[in-house]
């Protein structure tokens, strides 16, 4: 073989190993970097957490929140309102609880809004940490949630449909109407327990019972007067501690 010719194999040879040697390194290091890459700082309107192809958890802005995902199907009458937050997302893909926030002040008036809530499976929440203030009206605590074994999902499908019509009357009269129906039916579930401070300035223990109606309020007013009261359906004091100063001790009723 010529001289000349088995040099340049030689190199040709060398070039190939170095070649190979220096991509299987990039490779390599691409390959790392794809399972863990660190930021100092990252500006974001949403971030997906994914699994199997399924949302898990969002992050995002209140521009970019994602609307309820009720048995696989999104309600996009509801995407992009819903506050800044976090949403969680169970093994299905379908909503199961979050986080979020929001707050402004328009004209000297203050609305805020924010929890933590836990949803049932295939329902709404059941149980959550909530703030609310609308003006100079402000409320916050834990509260309990009773919901039915029926899924929500085609209940969620119907106020979307609705939510998604022009505004008008009509759409005023379906919505109550589809309210009105959701309560008959059971569907929709009733707050069974609060422990907070209300609306009042009290600080505030209420259990309700299966209609959602008060029936024991514990609580310590702005005033710094201590009271338990036991009501009936209608909301009228059965028996009350202290005692009301016109009227004698009466016992529980059974």
């Amino acid at each position: 073989m010529d001289p000349q010719i088995a040099r340049e194999l030689r190199l040709l040879k060398i070039y190939v190993v170095i070649s190979f040697v220096l991509f299987a390194v990039l490779g390599l290091a691409a390959f790392q970097n794809e399972h863990k890459t660190k930021f100092d700082e990252i500006d974001a309107e949403r971030i997906n957490i994914v699994e199997n192809g399924k949302l898990r958890l969002t992050i995002s802005n209140n521009k970019r929140s994602p609307g309820p995902i009720m048995q696989g199907h999104p309600m996009k009458s509801r995407e992009g309102t819903r506050g800044a937050g976090f949403i969680f997302f169970n093994d299905n893909g379908d909503e199961c609880g979050g986080m979020t926030w929001s707050a402004k002040e328009e004209n000297g008036k203050v609305s805020a809004d924010s929890g933590l809530l836990f949803d049932q499976y295939d329902q709404d929440q059941t149980v959550g940490i909530t703030y609310r203030q609308n003006g100079d009206n402000r409320s916050s605590g834990l509260r309990v949630w009773e919901r039915p074994l029926k899924p929500i999902g085609p209940l969620a499908a119907k106020v979307e449909a609705i939510e998604l019509q022009p505004e008008g009357p009509e759409k005023t009269a379906a919505m109550k109407k589809l309210q009105e129906e959701a309560v008959s039916s059971g569907v929709v579930g009733v707050q069974r327990v609060f422990v907070g401070r209300d609306q009042k300035n009290d600080a505030e223990v209420t259990l309700m019972d299966t209609k959602g109606k008060p029936r024991i309020v514990m609580s310590v007013d702005a005033a710094n007067n201590p009271s338990l009261q036991f009501l009936d359906e209608q909301g009228k004091p059965t028996y009350t501690l202290p005692a009301p100063s016109s009227a004698k001790p009466s016992s529980p009723k059974q």
